[in-house]
């Protein structure tokens, strides 16, 4: 969760300082990127769950120390997203490389990504900074968390798997499905800007 959602806009100042405590735990959440697709591609999915909840751990720490401590970067609001981005696609990866999810799920949300960065880039153009971030996209990125844990903790335990599998392709599928329902509102989000570029437009 990007330190721009965890506070209202205004209420904490932005500041331009790199090493800070939350954005040093950022970067240990980055760092850790590719030690969770290691252990993923590996079969290690109890390490690698381990590696995740770390990383969930420092992203609530992060945030929550950058308010008591006043450090709300804009370095680290870069870094937050990039992260959960990175390990979706860690995630993505890893499990498709098992055949624990189907590619064309990888595809689907890869391509979604790729609709971004092009929005982005149209953005940048226009002097206008990335919108903030809808509900919708919220809940896809809450989904795909659960969802691919649940996934890895079925091919952990496969006693279980016929029983926790199915929850969490279906928590992927539906992530999928919010994922690009969110890109396209941001897409709806740019043409309104290109038509008139003093449209404020909100979800």
């Amino acid at each position: 969760m990007a330190e721009g959602e965890k506070f209202e806009q205004g209420a904490t100042e932005v500041g331009d300082r790199i090493l800070t405590l939350p954005n040093l735990l950022s970067f240990l959440r980055l760092a850790l990127v590719p030690v969770f697709l290691l252990l993923l591609v590996e079969g290690e999915d109890i390490w690698a769950l381990v590696v995740l909840a770390v990383s969930g751990i420092t992203d609530f720490l992060d945030g929550f120390l950058a308010r008591k401590l006043n450090q709300v970067s804009r370095l680290g609001q870069l870094l937050d997203p990039a992260a959960d981005r990175l390990y979706i696609f860690a995630a993505l990866l890893g499990l498709a490389i098992r055949s624990l999810i189907p590619w064309w799920l990888v595809a689907v949300i890869l391509a979604r990504d790729v609709m971004l960065i092009v929005v982005a880039i149209l953005l940048a153009r226009r002097g206008h900074g990335a919108f903030p971030v809808n509900w919708v996209g919220k809940f896809a990125t809450a989904c795909l968390m659960v969802g691919f844990p649940v996934l890895m903790l079925a091919a952990a335990l496969p006693d279980v798997a016929p029983w926790v599998q199915p929850f969490g392709l279906i928590f992927s599928i539906v992530g999928a499905v919010l994922y690009w329902w969110a890109g396209l509102l941001y897409l709806r989000q740019t043409i309104a800007l290109s038509r008139n570029p003093q449209t404020r437009t909100t979800v």
